[in-house]
């Protein structure tokens, strides 16, 4: 890093979208935000994008929330505490209604606008804008140096895919500066593609020489010096990716910072299934025991897991466990499961308990007990918290069609899911 551009992260604001009504994840999000949702076992959504900037070196971190956000409220000022000789900060910018307007955020950058009398403050030149429903690891501060040596309005991350994946995601043409030149959003056919592949010079520029993806995607992670982003919200436009970026690439010196790695939007049940069982592989392309950039979360007081007996194949296993005689294979187990003997468990997301029980308390409420009864199988299922699954139940989607709503489970993208604090009676079979 230049030294020039050293120390840019203490001079940095960053915003993080607390998300919308997060319809694509529902039933996950029927009674929480999307950055709230638990993730890999012990964490939440939220956790990855606040990590990313601390250990990028900043602190000082606004968190914009609207739907569903009383848990999401709850984790955050559980987990993240600055110590009293730092200012750092991970505050919470809840959508209210003010004397210049009683609207809802009616989008990501109609969010910030609203709260640009927080966001506006001289000490911080620059502000960076984040999703809360990624899963991705990026030096900001690397980012920031760039920015800054580039003399750059809006910085753009991006990341480099291929033909294939462009109908997904928003879709930059670049120059032989790196400079943004186009935006389209889902560009669905040859057309709508046709001048966004990257030439020889842009590849050179970009740093992806022999790389076989010829296209930039828009990552959702953007910086802007703090008065081009007032001037970028200067009208009643919505949204930053449909609306904001394609009208300053015109205006504004919106430059493409091209990223690496693993990246993934958690925007849909699908995606969030794939994310959670990828992390069981022998070397999961997003690893949480990478030593030098840690993922933080809250801090709770459990006891280490105990496996009483059984087969345990490429398993996340959270603390507080109590896992009695049976198999479980390619899954992710959240914190305080409780999976009674002679269970067999694949490619499946369990998210645990918020809470051990007494054990006559299911027998008086005349109710299966907190966690998942003896004998069940299940496959490619994703379990929510305080899920009471009766014994000799059988979850699968096998032989169901692709989307499905019953009173106690739901069908997204070929997965079952079984949502938070369900009852499912004994020898339930769907």
């Amino acid at each position: 890093m230049d030294d020039d551009h050293r120390g840019l992260e203490r001079k940095t604001l960053a915003v993080i979208m607390g998300g919308g009504a997060g319809k694509r994840l529902f039933p996950l999000t029927r009674m929480r935000a999307k950055p709230a949702v638990p993730f890999g076992g012990k964490y939440r959504l939220v956790d990855i994008p606040i990590s990313n900037c601390i250990n990028s070196g900043i602190e000082h971190i606004f968190l914009l929330t609207q739907f569903n956000s009383a848990s999401l409220h709850k984790h955050v000022k559980l987990t993240y505490h600055f110590d009293v000789f730092s200012n750092g900060f991970v505050e919470i910018l809840a959508a209210q209604q003010t004397p210049a307007g009683s609207e809802w955020y009616q989008g990501t950058a109609d969010a910030v606008r609203q709260n640009l009398r927080y966001l506006a403050l001289e000490e911080y030149p620059y502000v960076l804008i984040l999703s809360g429903d990624q899963l991705y690891r990026i030096d900001f501060a690397e980012m920031l140096a760039r920015h800054a040596a580039s003399k750059a309005d809006i910085t753009v991350a991006a990341m480099p895919v291929a033909r294939s994946e462009c109908c997904r995601m928003g879709i930059l043409a670049a120059d032989a500066e790196g400079r943004i030149t186009r935006f389209v959003e889902k560009p669905g056919d040859e057309a709508a593609l046709a001048g966004l592949a990257l030439d020889e010079a842009a590849r050179r520029r970009l740093d992806l020489e022999g790389q076989e993806p010829a296209y930039l995607a828009n990552m959702g992670i953007y910086i802007f010096n703090r008065e081009k982003l007032a001037e970028a919200l200067d009208n009643d436009l919505t949204d930053f990716g449909h609306h904001i970026m394609p009208r300053a690439i015109g205006k504004l010196r919106v430059l493409a910072y091209p990223c690496r790695g693993y990246w993934e939007d958690i925007g849909t049940i699908r995606s969030f299934f794939d994310a959670n069982i990828a992390l069981t592989d022998y070397l999961p392309r997003f690893d949480f025991f990478e030593p030098q950039a840690p993922i933080y979360t809250h801090a709770r007081a459990l006891p280490a897991s105990k496996v009483n007996g059984g087969m345990i194949k490429q398993a996340v296993l959270s603390d507080g466990c109590i896992i009695d005689d049976s198999r479980i294979e390619r899954s992710v187990v959240g914190l305080r499961s409780i999976i009674s003997a002679g269970c067999d468990i694949a490619e499946t997301v369990i998210m645990g308990a918020d809470f051990y029980e007494r054990g006559d308390v299911a027998e008086r409420n005349r109710v299966p007990r907190l966690g998942i009864g003896r004998g069940c199988r299940i496959h490619r299922a994703i379990i929510d918290k305080n899920a009471r699954i009766g014994e000799g139940s059988v979850i699968t989607p096998e032989g169901k069609p692709p989307e499905f709503d019953a009173p106690n489970y739901f069908i997204r993208d070929g997965i079952v899911v079984i949502p938070k604090n369900a009852v499912l009676p004994p020898e339930t079979r769907f």
